[in-house]
């Protein structure tokens, strides 16, 4: 099985990936449905817990469970899972208060984000052309934040607004997490980057349940779910987790250039989903700012590939790979 791990099988790992976009965006329904039942940082608990043993055997099959136990940066992982853990309670917070294809588009925000961050923590040169793509998909995120920001204007409300703010707070977190994975993978393997990251946010989400009752009130108190709102998010924790694995097994078929587009497919995905489940239909601001955030990232993407291949014609030497530039 080891050679299979880098070979170059594109229609493998597009299929893993569109696979685990979608799986994802299923999980992220299924929060949504239990929303009204689990708070944030409940669900939050039980998505990683029970995506948990799903990643532990996955380790064990491919002979990777040692590698995944093994720490090298205790405080990389610590970091990566506290922002990790943060942003995925923001984003289910704001599924509770906001449609599914606006939760989505939002969060494409995140490697605008990177982008910024990798120059000012990272030292990555930034040049005008990744400059003006991050300038575009940000014009694109403000085109669909801008109407939740204006509270009572055209039936907004205060908790839509609270909404927009969490999701655009979580992609922030989510390329913070970004920065911390680049550096964690110099000194620890992805199975121990996948491993912590799910324990973490078990350990940190169990520490709202004594905050909710510290602080009684909806959306922070942990209650005792019905069956159904027990069993989505059961369901959701055990989706989340072999998506994970999927999108992980993805890289080993294919390179990070050219599946990074596959994660914009999200969109189709939540429009279809929002409006077969959730009677959501996106507005045109949504789909003009969805649209702009994603020639942004396409931008980026192309970007970062065409910087790597410059790099390897000038060592001469290996198959093109993408680094940061």
């Amino acid at each position: 099985m080891a050679p299979n791990m880098t070979q170059h099988r594109p229609g493998t790992a597009i299929a893993l990936k569109l696979a685990a976009v979608f799986l994802f965006m299923v999980m992220a329904a299924l929060i949504k449905a239990a929303s009204d039942a689990v708070p944030a940082g409940q669900a939050v608990f039980f998505r990683s817990l029970f995506a948990m043993p799903i990643i532990m055997l996955w380790l064990w099959q491919q002979g990777h469970l040692h590698d995944g136990l093994k720490v090298n940066n205790l405080f990389g992982h610590v970091w990566r899972g506290l922002f990790g853990t943060m942003a995925m309670g923001l984003t289910f917070a704001g599924l509770a208060l906001l449609p599914l294809p606006e939760v989505t588009a939002i969060g494409y925000a995140t490697p605008m984000f990177t982008v910024l961050f990798a120059a000012l923590f990272l030292g990555e040169r930034v040049r005008l052309f990744r400059l003006s793509a991050v300038a575009l998909g940000l014009i694109g995120v403000m085109i669909v934040v801008a109407p939740r920001l204006s509270v009572g204007a055209g039936g907004y409300s205060q908790t839509a607004t609270l909404g927009a703010l969490a999701v655009l707070a979580a992609s922030i977190l989510r390329a913070m997490v970004q920065i911390h994975v680049r550096r964690l993978v110099q000194t620890d393997s992805t199975s121990a980057i996948v491993f912590y990251f799910s324990l973490t946010a078990v350990c940190l989400s169990l520490l709202t349940l004594p905050l909710g009752l510290i602080f009684p009130m909806k959306g922070l108190s942990w209650t005792a779910p019905g069956i159904v709102p027990l069993a989505l998010i059961i369901c959701a924790g055990l989706i989340g987790g072999v998506a994970q694995i999927m999108v992980t097994s993805s890289y080993r078929f294919g390179t990070a250039s050219m599946l990074a587009p596959f994660d914009y497919s999200s969109m189709i995905f939540a429009s279809v989903i929002g409006w077969l489940v959730f009677s959501e239909v996106p507005t045109p601001a949504i789909l003009l700012g969805a649209a702009l955030v994603i020639a942004g990232g396409v931008l980026i993407i192309w970007r970062e590939r065409q910087l790597g291949l410059d790099r390897t014609k000038s060592k001469g030497k290996g198959p093109p790979s993408v680094t940061p530039g």
